[in-house]
């Protein structure tokens, strides 16, 4: 008696608490304890047969194809976490040729939307794989978290209640989170971050999401008193433009009365004045568009930021004093550099803010520079510079052909896979294999540290919009702060359950943003090593990100060509794009933030206009579901070559690199 009261009072805490699975499990517990010990023979029999899986899956999807039309949606997304986990229970019960039976029986029902998972885990063919293959690890130890609206979820355990498919309930049970809400059921184009895998916390993404973020930009920065200085000297030309304008005008005016007396004698003089209007309008028009960055908030820097030198803040005015203002009638112009003759060797490369030097890693370990300016140069000899700044001895003049054209920096023991350069040009970090990072002077052409702190390769290295702070990421799941005079990480960020592919800085240095290959986007308080965004919405490995000018929005880019632009203050999608057939490796906006640029696999770079889109969006601000995509302004492709990495200048000069791929 006193058993069935528990069970009861159990039961009743249970329907109280909303715990609908776990009561469902319970009273199936105690059914299958209740049958006789014949059955129990029978059932621990059937427990050990391969087919059950089989047979639940296959009546599972039956039922679901066969819902009504307005909850087949919701309810369909149940499939795929249950089909790839009933698959590797089959495996890991060692029963191979049944698991790849069933993997391949069910496998074109979720090829449209998980093509990259199902490649890599149909190679999974004993128990021993399920633990040296990072995403099977990653399946087995985190949660997927399914959207549903309340009608369906309840129609889901009727079934299950229904038919006693215990092997399904208990994979539903264990390895998915429900997230459940009240109204209708959510629309079919919304299916982008329905289906997740966010960890073991049920309500992770959705606090993390609740947290303040401050976007705006640093108070007081070099680039705003430049800024401020440009339009106080600008004011003054006006001024005096003005003086001489109104005694223009005075004559003008005692022309026009004069030949208003004539008639049709005023006529191209009226034309030409409704001409200055007309560019004065437009002039207009791109000082508004200029004005995005400049109406942004401004924020105080939580890092520590280096003085700027004075020869810099010159170079820097007269950047801004030469700045092309560019919107989706004035595109930029586009300066490609080509790799030839890399023989599949070339693993990234990246380009300076002013376009004067360009970086190449490579699958030899080692690093070289090109110096724009210096190419064509009749030959000097130079010998290049190992780890402790000591000559190699190996000059990098050719014979009678020339001077190679390009310092050469040895150090790395392994492929390197990440270089950028620092905002002002004088250093260089390179990020490889052998799990550690370098920095390069390019001026002594000459290495100064080697930090040491991640234990696997080191895929991306990012120098912060200020110099002297840097970010890395990793194979080993996390990413760290480090500063230039300190060999070790000042934060580690972790969190992420796959490998962190890309980082990127903020423009006010407060954050940074890794993208991962468990899917998702992260953005991380450098104060407190935090991570306070989680963006949900990519179908592959996230492998390019990047920060508007305003600080507001970040576009990140995927493996399978996918581009998305997310708030940051919200934590929303506020623009999908499919606008690639590739991998989408770099993304870089227009000073102004009124463009996107994109460079991708499929060797092409799109460009994308970002200012209308934005601006059709603070009007529906209010609208929570409101998405809109971006529009296409050009594609411009190359004969042959994919794009490994894009910039805007200060100038607004877009540059490019790639290396000439014959095979493709």
């Amino acid at each position: 008696m006193e058993d069935e009261e528990m069970e009861k009072k159990v039961q009743q805490y249970l329907h109280r608490k909303g715990f609908r699975l776990t009561e469902l499990a319970l009273q199936e517990e105690r059914n299958r304890l209740s049958t006789t010990s014949l059955s129990d023979v029978s059932l621990s029999r059937s427990d050990n047969d391969p087919a059950r899986y089989y047979d639940g899956y296959n009546k599972l999807r039956t039922w679901a194809y066969n819902s009504l039309d307005q909850y087949k949606h919701e309810l369909l997304r149940v499939l795929y976490p249950v089909f790839i986990h009933c698959f590797m229970d089959l495996v890991a019960e060692g029963h191979t040729q049944e698991a790849r039976s069933f993997f391949h029986r069910f496998r074109e029902d979720h090829e449209l939307m998980h093509s990259r998972d199902l490649q890599k885990l149909e190679g999974i063919l004993s128990p021993l794989h399920l633990e040296e293959m990072d995403l099977a690890r990653s399946l087995r130890e985190n949660k997927f978290r399914i959207k549903l609206c309340e009608y369906s979820y309840e129609l889901l355990l009727q079934y299950l209640q229904k038919t006693q498919a215990l092997v399904m309930l208990g994979i539903i049970n264990e390895r998915i989170i429900f997230e459940v809400s009240a109204g209708q059921p959510s629309l079919i184009s919304d299916d982008a971050d329905v289906v997740a895998l966010v960890g073991t916390s049920k309500d992770l993404a959705k606090q993390i999401n609740q947290k303040e973020v401050h976007w705006g930009l640093i108070e007081d920065s070099v680039e705003e008193r430049m800024e401020k200085a440009l339009s106080d000297s600008d004011k003054t030309e006006a001024e005096s433009k003005d003086a001489d304008a109104e005694d223009n005008n005075k004559a003008r005016n005692s022309l026009i009365k004069k030949s208003s007396e004539g008639g049709k004698q005023g006529g191209p003089l009226n034309k030409k004045l409704k001409k200055d209007k007309v560019v004065g309008a437009t002039g207009k028009n791109n000082k508004s568009e200029a004005s995005m960055v400049s109406a942004a908030p401004r924020v105080k820097p939580e890092l520590t930021l280096p003085a700027t030198p004075v020869e810099v803040e010159q170079s820097i005015l007269e950047d801004l004093r030469n700045r092309a203002q560019l919107n989706n009638l004035a595109l930029p112009s586009v300066s490609f550099y080509t790799f030839l003759n890399t023989h599949n060797r070339l693993n990234c490369s990246s380009i300076s803010n002013d376009g004067s030097l360009v970086v190449g890693g490579f699958s030899d370990s080692s690093v070289k520079v090109w110096d724009m300016a210096k190419i064509g140069q009749p030959a000097k000899t130079s010998s290049s510079q190992g780890e402790n700044g000591s000559s190699q001895g190996e000059h990098l003049s050719l014979t009678s052909e020339g001077k190679r054209p390009y310092t050469l920096f040895q150090g790395h023991s392994g492929p390197v896979y990440s270089a950028a350069f620092s905002p002002f040009g004088d250093f260089l970090l390179s990020s490889s294999s052998d799990s550690t990072i370098r920095l390069w002077s390019t001026k002594l052409n000459a290495n100064l540290v080697c930090y040491k702190g991640h234990n696997y390769p080191v895929w991306d290295v990012q120098f912060s919009p200020v110099g002297h702070y840097f970010a890395s990421a990793s194979h080993d799941r996390t990413a760290r702060i480090w500063s230039m005079d300190k060999i070790q990480p000042l934060r580690i960020m972790a969190g992420h359950l796959a490998d962190v592919d890309c980082v990127q800085w903020h423009v006010n240095c407060n954050y940074i943003a890794t993208g991962s290959s468990d899917k998702t986007v992260r953005l991380w308080d450098v104060q407190t090593g935090e991570c306070i965004r989680m963006f949900i919405g990519h179908r592959s490995m996230v492998l390019s990100l990047a920060m508007s000018p305003d600080g507001r929005y970040m576009a990140s880019g995927d493996e399978d060509g996918t581009i998305m632009m997310w708030d940051l203050s919200t934590g929303r999608c506020v623009s999908p794009l499919a606008g690639h057939n590739s991998c989408v490796w770099s993304l870089a906006f227009s000073c102004e933030g009124a463009l996107l640029a994109s460079g991708s696999a499929d060797c092409t770079v799109k460009l994308w206009d970002v200012a209308s889109s934005t601006k059709a969006l603070k009007v529906d601000d209010t609208k929570a579901g409101s998405t809109n995509r971006l529009r296409l302004l050009k594609a411009l492709p190359t004969k042959s070559t994919p794009v490994y990495n894009l910039r805007f200048s200060r100038r607004n000069l877009l540059f490019a690199t790639g290396a000439l791929s014959l095979g493709s």
